[in-house]
């Protein structure tokens, strides 16, 4: 009996140790693959990371007390026809507030034509994060400064105590032509002389009747809407350069040039300025002939003599080209279209404004019948 009790004690023992085994080799198992799993949660992290760094060309970094800025921009060099993403990022320890630099009043050389704020955050140190973002264009070629920027910072526990600031270093943004490197190579051709452009047959008899019917036919419709309209009707209004501005990019998207189109190109950007011209100045140009237009520009004193100068030897090239079937250079192109930038950032002024209701409801109706 004895040895019997002994040989079970000992089969109970040896059950046990095996199943103590088995427990080990489990829990070890387990840790193992914990491991591997964080490990590689850890890897793809840093990878995505790397990748967000990359879009980003230029990333300059400044610190001062519990703040940390980061200005960034996705490209050093970028052609006429090209925007540039830059963005502003604080880092700033919680208890502090920040406040961000105002990007529209800094800037000279480049245009805002889309902000974004994606939201603050908090990095792996619990410090507050704040991003904004910009997308800026430029009308002229060349070489310009993004500038300094100012962040101002201060404790919120201690309102009465002074604001702290940061400020940046600018750096350069190169801005390069249409041509490329051709540009250099090309030569400046003299003006074409000017040849006098036959007169369209005229049909003054027509008008009186035309007038009487459009007027009875414009006021009978303003009656009908008048009474149909619910609400008042809300009118938008923009400056005449930003207007001409979003033509320009406009016209540089349909790349009419590379496609042979070189009169529909010269009858556009004629438009162009001569809309300019009347939304800023109050002159008739779109409906006049360019004689007509350039004898009453002799006679007003809204521009300099050299600007009247300029404005009737383009008007004149464009008449060549469009009339006279004359077959303009590339550099006659390229300069056609820099000198209509250069006089629109000239003249520019937010006082003079354009009525762009009608526009804007094309656009809306434009969005409803695409949905």
């Amino acid at each position: 009996m004895r040895k019997r009790t002994n040989r079970k004690q000992k089969n109970n023992r040896f059950i046990e140790m095996k199943r103590s085994s088995t427990k080990i080799r489990l829990t070890l198992h387990v840790l193992l693959c914990c491991s591997l799993f964080w490990a590689g949660t850890g890897c793809e992290k840093s990878t995505d990371e790397a990748n967000g760094e990359s879009k980003f060309e230029i990333d300059k970094k400044f610190e001062r007390g519990p703040l940390t800025v980061h200005v960034r921009a996705d490209k050093s060099t970028m052609t006429i026809a090209e925007t540039v993403l830059l963005e502003l990022e604080a880092t700033v320890e919680q208890g502090y507030e920040v406040q961000m630099p105002k990007v529209g009043e800094v800037l000279k050389d480049f245009g805002i034509v889309d902000w974004d704020r994606p939201g603050d955050k908090l990095d792996q140190d619990n410090r507050v994060v704040s991003t904004y973002q910009y997308r800026l264009e430029s009308f002229l070629s060349g070489t310009f400064a993004i500038p300094a920027f100012t962040f101002e910072f201060h404790d919120v526990n201690n309102p009465e105590e002074k604001k702290y600031e940061i400020t940046t270093e600018p750096f350069d943004i190169e801005v390069t032509s249409l041509l490329g490197e051709q540009r250099a190579e090309l030569k400046i051709e003299d003006i074409e002389d000017v040849i006098e452009i036959p007169k369209k047959a005229s049909y003054w008899w027509a008008w009186p009747l035309i007038v009487i019917v459009l007027t009875g036919a414009g006021t009978g419709l303003w009656l009908y809407l008048l009474h149909k309209r619910d609400k008042a009707l809300v009118r938008f209004f923009k400056p005449a350069h930003e207007l001409a501005y979003e033509r320009l990019r406009a016209l540089v998207k349909e790349d009419l040039v590379a496609t042979g189109k070189i009169k529909e190109f010269y009858e556009r950007i004629s438009n162009i300025l001569r809309h300019y011209i009347e939304h800023r100045f109050s002159l008739r140009a779109p409906e006049r002939t360019t004689e007509e237009f350039l004898t009453e520009l002799a006679k007003t004193d809204v521009l300099a003599a050299s600007d009247k100068k300029r404005i009737g030897e383009f008007l004149e090239h464009c008449d060549l080209v469009k009339f006279a079937k004359h077959t303009p250079t590339t550099e006659q192109i390229q300069k056609t279209f820099d000198l209509v930038k250069e006089f629109i950032e000239k003249t520019k002024s937010d006082d003079r404004k354009v009525d762009v209701t009608e526009m804007v409801q094309s656009e809306e109706t434009a969005e409803i019948g695409s949905t």
